[in-house]
């Protein structure tokens, strides 16, 4: 039998999660669309469907709320009103198919970014991830409708369960943010300051999160995913939409410093830890959704801008969570 394709397993994997409810159990995030993208593009194509198939014999998921009346995307008032609203997200998600049947993806997303952006704390970023997860589908595969549905599904969840919790990053952390913009853009590095800014900050909380005490190793993970997903997806959002993305990044990761009382150690030495792709083959063993896509990140970043903290963040994931698993 011939190797499946990226392009295979995506459609694959989606087709069979379409239906899919967003969340299980406790309210937890359905992760995967999202870590079925993130083994397809990392080449474990062939693994997607068993992955899958597992994941939904291990999971107990929600039915989609039914649709119950149409969002009016011209009306600021409407729309508005259903932000945050968990029991629209069939409503959410079927506007965004609509707009993703008539015009060009990344204007529906141009349009619908900054009005989704200032939620973006909601359910730990999931929404934000899944979205950009989609986004890199509809980018790579070679027959991309249902990866636009993804899109479609992601953008609706982030809608529905949009909150606009307080950010509150004190004075200090604000000033930092705007010299880590100055330095990108004084340095002689051809990438854009704000990606780079954004690349940085990556790497800074996979240091926190590789070094700091946690009670639970999943959670801060998002401290990093959250961030990631905006750097996969600002290369296709308009030069003016790039600014406040990173600063909203940076404050939700502040902010989650916060949530998880995680204090971070600036000195405290990285564990040692294996190179990213090794890193990245043994979250597949692990198996698990999270150990996965901050893997993913980590392989991503060590070749946007080479760092130790990407491995020590991953490793440290996959050594925690693994011991979640009999």
């Amino acid at each position: 039998m011939a190797a499946l394709t990226y392009t295979d397993a995506v459609n694959e994997a989606l087709q069979r999660l379409r239906r899919v409810g967003f969340e299980h159990g406790r309210s937890f995030v359905n992760h995967a669309p999202m870590a079925a993208e993130a083994l397809a593009h990392m080449g474990h194509a062939d693994e997607v469907p068993g992955w899958v198939e597992h994941n939904l014999r291990s999971r107990t998921y929600h039915d989609v709320p039914e649709r119950r009346w149409t969002i009016d995307p011209a009306d600021p008032q409407d729309w508005n009103t259903a932000l945050g609203d968990f029991s629209r997200v069939a409503d959410w998600t079927a506007l965004f198919e609509r707009e993703l049947a008539e015009e060009p993806w990344r204007e529906v997303l141009a349009r619908w970014w900054p009005r989704l952006l200032p939620g973006m704390s909601a359910v730990l970023t999931h929404g934000v991830i899944r979205t950009a997860h989609a986004v890199r589908a509809v980018t790579a595969a070679d027959d991309n409708r249902l990866a636009l549905g993804e899109l479609a599904q992601g953008l609706g969840y982030w809608a529905a369960r949009h909150s606009t919790h307080r950010t509150p990053a004190d004075t200090d952390d604000e000033q930092a943010t705007e010299d880590n913009l100055e330095t990108a853009a004084a340095s002689n590095d051809p990438r854009d300051p704000t990606l780079r800014a954004l690349d940085d900050l990556v790497a800074r909380y996979a240091g926190i999160y590789a070094t700091v005490p946690q009670h639970h190793p999943i959670p801060l993970i998002h401290a990093i995913t959250g961030p990631a997903a905006v750097r996969l997806v600002i290369e296709h959002l308009p030069p003016g939409q790039r600014h406040p993305s990173y600063r909203v990044a940076h404050a939700v990761s502040r902010t989650m410093l916060d949530w998880f009382n995680a204090t971070p150690r600036p000195a405290a030495p990285l564990p040692d830890a294996p190179d990213v792709h090794e890193a990245f083959a043994q979250a597949v063993q692990v198996g698990d959704e999270h150990t996965i896509k901050l893997a993913e990140v980590a392989v991503r970043h060590q070749a946007f801008a080479p760092d130790p903290r990407h491995a020590a963040a991953a490793h440290t994931a996959n050594q925690a969570i693994g011991r979640l698993y009999p």
